[in-house]
C-alpha cells in the first residue's frame, strides 16, 4: 500500500445517495483475487451500454474525471453486501479518497485495510464541495496527519478516523503488515516470559 500523508487532487461529483457495492463493481467481475484491471469495471453498469460503449453523460467518462483522485459522493456510500473489490477498483480507477456525509460499516472498513481513505464531512460541507466542483479544476487538499480537509474557498474541517487506521495507513501497511513491523517486540515479549503451554 501507499502510504498516505498529504495530497492535493481534482474531484469527481457524484451526488447520488445509497449507491451499493453491486453498482461500485458488479458481481460478475468477483471471480479474480487480483485487484489489476478492475478500474475499468468500477460503476460498469452505469458507464457502458448494452454494447460495452461508454456513455457520454457519466461523470467518469467525462474529461473532467480523468486524473481526478477525490469522489465526491452522497450519503450511505457503499451500502449492501460486502466486497473488498469495491475499494479495489476505486483505487484502480485512481481515486484515493471518498467523501461523504456516511459510509455503509463493511464499506468503510474495507477501504481502510485496503488504503483507500474514507472522509466524513456534514451535509453542509458535502454541498459546498459539490458546489466547488462545478469548476472543473477545483481541487481540495487533505491532510491525514492532522485529519483536516481544506476547501477550494480555503475552508478547513476536520473528519474522523480511528488512531490505528490513521497509524495504518500512513505508514502503507494494513492490518498484517503492521503486526508483522512489531516481530522484535514481539519475539522479546516470548523470550522474556515463560510459556503457558506445555509443548512437549
Amino acid at each position: 500500500m501507499e502510504p498516505i500523508k498529504s495530497f492535493t487532487g481534482r474531484m469527481a461529483p457524484l451526488p447520488m445517495r445509497d449507491v451499493d457495492t453491486d453498482q461500485i463493481i458488479p458481481a460478475r467481475f468477483l471471480k479474480t483475487i487480483d485487484k489489476q484491471g478492475l478500474g475499468k469495471n468500477l460503476f460498469c453498469d452505469w458507464r457502458y451500454d448494452a454494447e460495452g460503449n461508454p456513455k457520454p453523460d457519466f461523470i467518469l467518462n467525462q474529461p473532467r474525471a480523468q486524473g481526478a483522485i477525490v469522489l465526491l459522493a452522497g450519503d450511505n456510500f457503499g451500502c449492501g453486501s460486502s466486497r473488498e473489490h469495491a475499494p479495489w477498483a476505486l483505487m484502480g480507477f485512481g481515486f484515493r479518497a471518498v467523501i461523504s456525509t456516511s459510509f455503509a460499516d463493511i464499506f468503510l472498513g474495507n477501504c481502510l485495510k485496503n488504503g483507500l481513505l474514507p472522509i466524513i464531512v456534514d451535509e453542509a460541507t458535502l454541498q459546498q464541495l459539490f458546489d466547488a466542483a462545478k469548476d472543473e479544476k477545483a481541487e481540495v487538499t487533505i491532510d491525514l496527519s492532522t485529519q483536516s480537509l481544506r476547501l477550494p474557498g480555503g475552508r478547513e474541517v476536520q473528519f474522523p478516523i480511528d488512531d490505528f487506521s490513521k497509524k495504518c495507513l500512513m505508514a502503507g501497511v494494513d492490518q498484517l503488515g503492521y503486526l508483522q513491523r512489531q516481530e522484535a517486540f514481539i519475539a522479546a515479549y516470548e523470550q522474556s516470559h515463560e510459556a503457558r503451554v506445555n509443548t512437549v
